[in-house]
Formats: C-alpha cells, structure tokens, sequence
C-alpha cells in the first residue's frame, strides 16, 4: 500500500514539471532581443516570406534574389557578433519604423531549408515584430513541453528516467538558448531528445499508449525533418537506435517497425526537399588560408572533434558566437553529463552498447567528413548547434533501463547533480541577459544597473533571471524525485558491539556466510 501511495506522490508531483520548465525555457525567450540567435536575419526573413508576396510582410523587388522585408527583423545585424555592443543598437537603427521595407538576399528562396519551420511559424507574424517574435519562441517551448509531457505520460514507467534526464542533462547552455529561440535549431533539439524515446515506448507498449507514442513519434520526426536537413539525417540514425534496441524476430515487433521505417522514409524525403542536402558533396564554405592536404585535414579534424561536442555544453560562445559562457558553465553541465552517463551504464547490453557505438560514431564520423570536405579545420563551418541532436540523443541513450533495477544515487549525489545543473543554467542564462543588456565590457551581477536594452514589459532583468533560475533547480528536483530512486545509507554496525546470538557466541557465522553478508553490503573482506 506505501508503494502504491509513493508512486501516486511521485506522479503527482511530476505535474509541476511542465510547468517549472515552461517558465524556466520563458525567461530564456526573454533573455535575448530579436535577431539574437545564429543566422536571425536569415531565418526571420524566411518567416516572414514562407507564404510569398504580402503586403507589409514580403514584397518582391526587382532583384529576383531579393526580398523586401520591415527593417526591424534585420536591425539585429549591428550587434551580431560585436559582443562587447549591447542591443541598444535596435533603438538607434535608421529603421527605426517597424514597418518599413528593406531589401535583403538573405531569405530562403532557393529552399536552402525545408519550408515546414518558415510555414509554420508564418503563423504567429503580426504587425508587432517583438510580439511575433516572442510569441513563436513561445510557441516553441510549449510544442517542446507538450511533446515531452505526453511522452512521459504515455511511456512505461522505467522509461520516464531516460526521457527527463536525458534532456535535463544535455540542454545547458546551447538547447536551452536554441529550443527558446528563433531558430530551426530549436526544432532539431526537440526532435532529438522526443522521437527516439517515443518509438522505443511505441515498441514496448500496446493499444491507446502505442498509437499515442507512435503519432508523437510522426510530429516529432516532421519536427526535426522540416526544420534542417542536417536533423532529417539525425531522425533516421534516431529510428536506427530504437529498433537496436526493441528488435525483436516475431510478428507483433515486425509489423510494429512498419511505422518507423515509414518516418524513416519521410525524413529522407524532407532531406531531400531542402539544398541543403547538397552539403556532404560540396561542403560547406573553405576556408583559402588553410591549405592542407586531405590526410591532414582528417587526421587534425578526427583529433579536435570532441571540442564541438564540449561546445554544446558552453566551451562555445552562444548566440553569433559572441556570447561567452564562463568556464563554471560548461565544466558544470559536461560534468553532471558525464556523471549520469556513466552512472547509466551499469545498464549494459549488447544491445545498448552497439546503440551508443552507432551515436558515438555519427558525432564522429560526421563532422570530421564535413569539415575535410569542407577543407576546413574544427572552429571553422561547423558549429556545436550542427551535432546538438546527436549529444541529447547519447545523453538518453546512456541512461536506457536494461533489466528490472533501478538506477539508484545517493542523497548526496542527487543533491550535487542539482546544484551543479542549477549553478550552470543560471550563470548561462546571466551571462545571456549581461551580453544584451549592456554588452560583455560589462560585469556584476545587478542587470538592473545601467541597462541600455530591455523589452517593454512590466519585469525587469534580475526578476526574469532570478524566476528562471529557479524554476529551473525546481524542476530539477521535482524529476529527481518522480524519477530517481535514492538508496538508503549502509547500516555498519559498531565494531565493539556485543554478540547477541548465538553463533557470534560461538566465533561468529562460518567466514563465507560473514563474505556473503559483508559483500552485500559493498564492504568486501579478505582474509
């Protein structure tokens, strides 16, 4: 009966994690102005420009290459990549009308990248260029928590650790910055950490909860696959580690796979929309000044890959690259990442082993092929957003339940993965707000003081930040207690305690029931 009441409590309390990370992922929106993340111009011209031709929107020019958008969704220009200039540049742009028209190349009409993100997010534009835009961040954070919450809900209970940490563990700084951004990065991160997870459950599961995880898994591929075309690739190596590790020879699984190799079937089809499929043959840009030989580049590049790997967790600077994180980032959230990786793997199988090769693999094999065919060496074309989806898919992977046991931690280490995850999103997400509001030159911990840039709104920085921050260490701890089992403290008994029975009387039990006993305990004894 206790054990029924304790899950019901955890359960229960798991309702306030959409909810913490809802507010938490909100303060991100807010911590950066328009055109704050990579390639803003870009995407936020595309937006705008997905239906074609309409008035005060999207106007054709006489340069075919070439569209007419407001000012506004362009002005973050002048701050991109000039960390030490805050945004206060937008209120000083000679654009200074929303609504007035300027022409740029840097829309997406040669279908560089799949139309479904534009498309959708066309949606949500309105006169208002900062409503709109963070109104479809909004909207992003709430497909993110939806997609996740129904996940949860529908997955078997062993499986809820992998879906919730494996996500907690992998999204500071950058996933946090992309999923609340404006970019179709946001899209590839949440397919990521949703799709695989999801059609693992769909194998396992049965009626209603079967069909509710496989259609998750369809809008979760869809996600991904109309976003880039970088994550169309990252979907099928998703659907690859699901049936790796659900295969199974019998007829219930077979016509189960059906489906995934259905979504399969469709990310290639999404790839295959966009020219951005076009990369792995050509590359992506070279760089003249680093004129070395194939082997060279392949040799350098396969070394100093890992770097993009450590970026995600903030060794990179955010935003245009121009954000930088302070080292208790990402020495913070690499080290939680590793510590709940490896704690995953005392589940071990064959199984799960050759899942975690194949992931292993493509966060090699992939960026070293594109930075050789690019000609280019790590730090130049590729960027830690680009393999984001491969590390929150090993990050979940690493902690997939082989077997009945239950992970199990301490107090102490749940405690210290808390904090050290808290520590990191709330320094990231600072350091975020400090960029913008008065520029890097800048330090001390009051946004408040001297603020040069701010939206128009009732909160000031330090509440945004400090209502984020905590939000989030809140939700921290409210999945470690739905999720994690902590294990009670080991009972040793004093050494000098009398003998109570009779077989202690007697010289104690024979030496391989005390090695049984004391090994149960993790205190093993030679004698």
């Amino acid at each position: 009966m206790n054990a029924v009441r304790s899950r019901r409590f955890r359960f229960k309390f798991m309702a306030l994690a959409p909810l913490l990370a809802a507010v938490a992922l909100t303060s991100w929106a807010f911590a950066s102005p328009v055109g704050s993340s990579p390639d803003d111009d870009f995407h936020l011209a595309s937006t705008w420009c997905a239906t074609g031709n309409v008035a005060h929107e999207c106007q054709a020019v006489s340069d075919q290459g070439k569209r007419a958008v407001p000012g506004a969704l362009i002005q973050g220009r002048c701050f991109a990549g000039k960390g030490e200039l805050s945004a206060a540049c937008l209120s000083t742009s000679p654009h200074k009308t929303q609504n007035a028209l300027v022409a740029t190349n840097r829309v997406n009409l040669r279908g560089f990248y799949p139309p479904l993100y534009y498309l959708s997010m066309h949606l949500f534009v309105t006169s208002n260029i900062a409503v709109s835009v963070v109104l479809m961040r909004i909207v992003n954070i709430l497909l993110f928590v939806g997609l996740a919450t129904a996940i949860y809900v529908l997955l078997p209970a062993h499986r809820r650790l992998s879906l919730v940490w494996g996500l907690a563990m992998t999204l500071v700084p950058l996933g946090l910055f992309l999923v609340a951004s404006n970019n179709p990065s946001g899209w590839a991160a949440i397919s990521a950490g949703t799709l695989w997870i999801s059609l693992v459950g769909y194998f396992e599961s049965s009626g209603a909860k079967k069909a509710g995880l496989g259609a998750v898994a369809a809008v979760s591929t869809v996600l991904g696959a109309g976003a880039r075309a970088d994550s169309a690739v990252y979907a099928v190596v998703a659907v690859v580690v699901a049936v790796l590790l659900t295969g199974r020879l019998n007829r219930r699984w077979l016509v189960s796979a059906i489906l995934p190799l259905v979504l399969a079937a469709m990310a290639v089809v999404l790839l295959l929309s966009a020219s951005q499929s076009g990369v792995p043959a050509s590359g992506l840009h070279s760089d003249p000044r680093q004129a070395l030989s194939w082997h060279q580049l392949l040799f350098t590049n396969f070394l100093n890959v890992p770097s993009l790997w450590s970026g995600v967790f903030g060794s990179w600077q955010l935003g245009w690259l121009d954000t930088p994180m302070p080292a208790i980032v990402w020495v913070g959230a690499l080290s939680a990442f590793a510590v709940l990786a490896f704690a995953g793997l005392v589940w071990m199988s064959a199984r799960k082993l050759l899942a975690i090769a194949t992931v292993l693999g493509a966060l090699w094999v992939i960026p070293t092929y594109i930075l050789v065919k690019s000609g280019v060496l790590v730090g130049h074309a590729v960027q830690p957003r680009y393999i984001l989806p491969l590390i929150i898919l090993l990050g979940g992977v690493a902690l997939f339940q082989v077997g009945g046991e239950r992970l199990k931690f301490s107090k102490a280490q749940v405690v210290v993965i808390i904090c050290t995850l808290s520590v990191a999103n709330a320094t990231a997400l600072h350091f975020n707000m400090r960029r913008y509001i008065t520029g890097t030159t800048v330090t001390g911990w009051d946004l408040n003081t001297a603020a040069q840039w701010w939206w128009n709104i009732p909160f000031s920085p330090m509440m945004v930040w400090a209502v984020g921050s905590l939000s989030f260490a809140a939700f921290l701890v409210v999945i470690a207690v739905g999720t994690m089992r902590v294990r009670a403290a080991a009972v040793v008994p004093h050494p000098q305690a009398a003998p109570t029975t009779a077989a202690h009387r007697a010289g104690g039990p024979p030496w391989h029931h005390r090695f049984h006993r004391d090994v149960s305990a993790g205190q093993a004894v030679t004698r």
